[in-house]
Formats: structure tokens, C-alpha cells, sequence
């Protein structure tokens, strides 16, 4: 059986994913939807057989899909996660899944009437270390956790508009925010700190806060802290968490994983492409229709947007932020 995909947006993460199911066996990427015609006929000629369409509906009703990537910003989610629901073709989403909440509850209300598999494009819970890290972290006490995204900002206009991209953390930090719900479990209470320092003087139309600070409050009694910052150098971008125990100060990045106790320090370098890992696994669970094996699904991944909505939240009411109510 040979699964057919949909693409939808004609930009890097898309290419990302197109390459890689292309590479595949049984899999083509027949169909990309763009936001205009010149787009979808510019993607689809770098890939053999693949149709343009700008119309998202046209490429449903024309193509028979056996699933759909939407690697699209996150004012545009919504409206096509409900489509693929309602006619039970499995999607691949890329993060965040909205701007708020609003929008991602009626797709997680939908998808509890109409079980679709669904896999959200968290990918640093498919690296190696993080799965090292979780195994590791069931023999340890958590006492506390620092996370950082630490980088500049995106060259994209709608990115640094606060209604359209929800910020920093909804947009990137998100990652930090979900890994750790991943490795920690669910959060029961944050608050959140956030200024316009620098960007808002350098660049026209920002209307993002260009550093943040949030402050988080596992169930499990684990305090985390996640800070960000868009007004870097590229040069100086740094991504990552550290977490402190009973017995290791364990640091970890997208480059490597670092456990360090009073006598010993281990390294742990991840050897797979985690892209090539999530894009394998949701293939599988086309062909299964089990979502067992995906590590975010659209419904766990809205806990992540439900911790990120509470960040913004606290800093516009200046409090913080009960999940629990």
C-alpha cells in the first residue's frame, strides 16, 4: 500500500518533511497547497508528481490523502484541522497549534467525537538523550529545573507580530515548555514576566516582547523556570535546560546530553535525525490507524499550548496562573 500526503505551506519545515517522506518506501507526497499559485508550482516541481493547489479544499475534494502535513504559522491553524477531522484523514502538525487555546479546544473536542491519528511536531522528545533523560530521571529527585531559549529574531514579519504568532514562547520556547512536561509531567501553576527591551527600537512593527521569564509549578512539586530573549546575535543563541537532583546536575541541548555526579560525567550525543523519527513513526501509525507510538499526539500537545496560553495570561493580568481551575 502506498500512503499519500498532502502538504500544506511551501516553507523550510515543509521542504523539511517532503524530503524525508520522499526518501521513503510506499510513501509519496502527491499534493501542496500554498497560499497562491506561483508557490504551489514552485514547490511541487522540485518533487516528481507532486500537484500545486492554493485552494485547501480543492487538494482535499481532488486528491485521495491518506494523510496531510500543515506546516503553516500559528494564526492559521484551526479551520483545516477541523476539515481533516471531520473526514477522518490523519494529520501531522506543525507547532504551536494556535495563537490561544480557543481554537485548539474545538479541534481536541472534535477529535473526542471523531478519533483521528494526529502527531504535533514536537520533535526533541524523539532525540535519543530525551529518551535516555526520561528513563534516567525515574531513579532520580527532581528538586528544580532552568530552561532557556536564548536567540534572535526571525526575519518574517508575522513572527514579530503579537496577534499573529503569540510571542516567543508560544512560537519557540514552546519546545522548552513541552520537553519538560514530557520529562516532568503536568504543571498546575505559572507565572510570567515579559518586556519590549530592544527589538521594538531596531525593527518596525514589533509588537512582541523581545525577553520573558516564566516561573512553573509542576503537580509532582518540581519548580521550573524558563526564560527567553529574541535579541540576540545569531552567533549567541543558546537552547537548552538544566536539571538539578538529589545526585547529578544534568544539562542538556540539541547537541548533547550532560550528566554530571560528584565522581563521574557522562555525554550522550545524539546519533538520529529526530525529524526522520517522527515523520517514520506517524507514517507507521497511518498504516496501523494506532497513534500508540507517536510521543505528541494534537491532544497532548494541547496541554503544552494550555501552558504557554497561562504564561500569556499571567502577564497581561500581572498574576499568576492556576491550570487546575
Amino acid at each position: 500500500m502506498t500512503i499519500k500526503i498532502g502538504m500544506v505551506g511551501t516553507g523550510g519545515f515543509s521542504k523539511k518533511h517532503a524530503d524525508i517522506l520522499t526518501g521513503m518506501n510506499h510513501v509519496r507526497v502527491v499534493a501542496v497547497c500554498a497560499t497562491s499559485e506561483e508557490k504551489a508550482k514552485q514547490f511541487a516541481k522540485q518533487y516528481n508528481g507532486m500537484r500545486g493547489y492554493c485552494d485547501f479544499y480543492e487538494m482535499l475534494n481532488n486528491e485521495t490523502l491518506d494523510g496531510v502535513y500543515l506546516c503553516v504559522p500559528p494564526m492559521a491553524h484551526g479551520e483545516m484541522e477541523l476539515a481533516l477531522v471531520e473526514r477522518g484523514i490523519p494529520f501531522f502538525t506543525e507547532k504551536p497549534l494556535g495563537i490561544t487555546t480557543a481554537v485548539p479546544k474545538k479541534v481536541v473536542e472534535a477529535l473526542g467525537k471523531v478519533p483521528v491519528v494526529t502527531a504535533v511536531g514536537y520533535h526533541f522528545r524523539y532525540l535519543e538523550s530525551i529518551q535516555h533523560l526520561k528513563r534516567l530521571l525515574k531513579d532520580h529527585t527532581v528538586g528544580m529545573v532552568t530552561g532557556r531559549w536564548m536567540g534572535t529574531m526571525p526575519e518574517v514579519s508575522w513572527w514579530r507580530n503579537q496577534a499573529l504568532s503569540g510571542g516567543q514562547l508560544n512560537e519557540q520556547a514552546t519546545h522548552i515548555a513541552d520537553v519538560l512536561r514530557y520529562l516532568l509531567g503536568e504543571c498546575e501553576e505559572v507565572q510570567a514576566y515579559e518586556a519590549q527591551r530592544v527589538m521594538n527600537r531596531r525593527k518596525e512593527n514589533v509588537t512582541v516582547a523581545d525577553v520573558g521569564t516564566v516561573n512553573i509549578r509542576f503537580t509532582s512539586g518540581v519548580i521550573a523556570n524558563i526564560v527567553n530573549t529574541c535579541v540576540l546575535p545569531e552567533e549567541l543563541a543558546d537552547v537548552g535546560f538544566t536539571i538539578y537532583t538529589d545526585s547529578a546536575v544534568i544539562n542538556w541541548t540539541p547537541e548533547a546530553l550532560t550528566i554530571k555526579t560528584a565522581t563521574t560525567d557522562q555525554v550522550i550525543v545524539d546519533q538520529q535525525d529526530p525529524y526522520q523519527q517522527e515523520d517514520a513513526i506517524f507514517v507507521r501509525a497511518i498504516q496501523s490507524g494506532s497513534d500508540k507510538q507517536i510521543l505528541s499526539t494534537y491532544q497532548d500537545a494541547y496541554n503544552t499550548q494550555r501552558l504557554t496560553e497561562a504564561a500569556r495570561v499571567s502577564v497581561e493580568e500581572n498574576n499568576s496562573i492556576c491550570l487546575n481551575d
